[in-house]
């Protein structure tokens, strides 16, 4: 078979493209080379819908994330996302920080962020009291918000999968060639793709991909390091803002980010690094968070910290994203260098791929189905509810994550859905189960037994999240 369309990468923009292009008359592959959807990026970032009132005037990074920002109410109706509509706190504390504040305010109504306005710091604190008392003023930002990056990604890619998309994980593209019109995609598993245009959403692999055909690239990968930390849920009602220092060369900063789910993010850093890889955190990270928090405010609960994770950007060379058409190979599109704001421009990222850059002629299809369905958590039900559906299914009745209440059957159903998946960290991601207070302490050996009675894999052939991570090396010990 010869597709029309290979996407390569199903981060959140591979999935946000593969969505859109799966509304038209066109075949259609979604390639992953990890074990899982939104391994890397998407997985391990701030998670806010940025207003737009950082990126430079009359960049694409301005003008999608804009668009982006309003594009995700309709998906939170279309995808059922969540999608946590906190605002923002961009702070000063001296006159010159002030200065830099204004010139932020004129910036984002150039690039048309809407709503904004500048606070005195004591009207900033009777909104969130536990600012630092020496901020002075304070630019607001109501249209920022905060989602779940990882089941937006996954809710896309289902969604298109739901519209005739076909999607491959454990598929790294090793190849390519290109003849007559027809590109030849060779991957590590030795099997062979054919198709007639390529989009490139390989994220941090990008330039590698892109140079698999191109003599030279016009950009570089330069990955960057955030570490974090998560606090517990028990510190819910202390923030309710996203919190921002000013911006710098480096980023956004170190921030306050309040959760969906009730957890508050603290972080990120920002460091080089060689190895895209490696995504360690470190003490000198962690020092390096606490360091800059002091100048947000001066009652963060450390003792409520529950875990520690970080995550690597596509910063590169380029100044702004970077989505084009190559100018040598016909149909091979490249969506690079999509570092912050990419969670929030990624809407926007697809539809300005398709409609400026490819210029797609397909026929829009008639029985395209926006929509997901996503099934309602057990715990969010009502004593009836629950006692109906235990009685015709008593996988119900069996908690496995005490924390986030889950249960064998949501277990299950993460391993089996149409975009479902067989490792700890996949059901993580799905579920929730081991994403609150103990961390899996209590629900993971669990969790590994479901996974193999569903599966039929034995307990050392589970892994943890990646190919050939298993939880368990070998039994020793059995018992009659």
């Amino acid at each position: 078979m010869i597709y029309d369309y290979v996407v390569i990468g199903s981060g959140i923009i591979g999935t946000m493209i593969a969505r859109e292009l799966s509304r038209y008359d066109v075949s259609l592959l979604v390639l992953e080379k990890e074990n899982d959807i939104a391994n890397h990026q998407t997985t391990a970032n701030s998670a806010i819908i940025h207003s737009g009132h950082d990126p430079k005037e009359g960049t694409l990074k301005a003008k999608l994330c804009v668009l982006g920002n309003s594009l995700y109410n309709k998906l939170e109706k279309e995808l059922d996302i969540p999608l946590l509509r906190t605002g923002a706190f961009v702070v000063a504390h001296d006159q010159d920080e002030e200065k830099m504040l204004d010139q932020l305010y004129q910036r984002g109504l150039i690039n048309g962020v809407g709503e904004m306005m500048l606070l005195s710091g004591d009207e900033a604190r009777r909104q969130e009291p536990l600012l630092s008392p020496s901020i002075t003023k304070v630019l607001s930002l109501p249209t920022t918000k905060v989602t779940y990056p990882w089941e937006v990604a996954i809710a896309a890619l289902g969604n298109a999968i739901k519209n005739g998309a076909t999607f491959q994980r454990n598929s790294e593209v090793v190849s390519m060639n290109y003849n007559d019109g027809v590109y030849k995609i060779g991957l590590k598993n030795g099997l062979n793709v054919q198709t007639k245009n390529i989009i490139n959403a390989a994220g941090l692999w990008s330039d590698h991909v892109a140079l698999m055909l191109e003599k030279e690239f016009e950009l570089t990968i330069k990955p960057r390091k955030g570490e974090y930390l998560v606090l517990d849920r028990k510190a819910k009602d202390l923030f309710h803002k996203v919190i921002y220092p000013l911006p710098t060369s480096s980023g956004k900063g170190v921030l306050i980010v309040p959760q969906v789910h009730g957890n508050i993010l603290l972080g990120p850093t920002s460091s080089p690094v060689s190895d895209p890889n490696k995504a360690g955190t470190t003490k000198d990270g962690m020092t390096y968070i606490k360091d800059h928090l002091k100048k947000l405010s001066v009652h963060i609960p450390y003792d409520m910290v529950i875990r520690t994770f970080a995550g690597i950007r596509a910063s590169s060379t380029y100044d702004d994203f970077y989505i084009k058409e190559s100018s040598f190979f016909p149909g091979f599109y490249h969506v690079a260098g999509i570092d912050s704001p990419g969670l929030t421009a990624a809407p926007a990222i697809a539809t300005y791929l398709i409609n400026e850059i490819i210029k797609l002629k397909a026929n829009q299809k008639e029985n395209f189905d926006p929509y997901r369905v996503k099934p309602i958590p057990f715990h969010h039900r009502s004593d009836l509810d629950k006692k109906k559906m235990i009685e015709e299914n008593p996988k119900y009745g069996h908690l496995v994550c005490k924390c986030e209440k889950i249960t064998e059957q949501e277990i299950i159903d993460a391993i089996t859905g149409p975009t479902g998946n067989e490792t700890i960290k996949g059901i993580k991601k799905r579920a929730r189960a081991g994403s609150g207070l103990c961390q899996g302490g209590y629900c993971e050996s669990r969790v590994l037994k479901i996974i193999s009675k569903t599966t039929g894999k034995s307990l050392d052939e589970i892994n943890y999240y990646a190919e050939h991570t298993p939880i368990l090396m070998k039994e020793t010990k059995k018992h009659d």
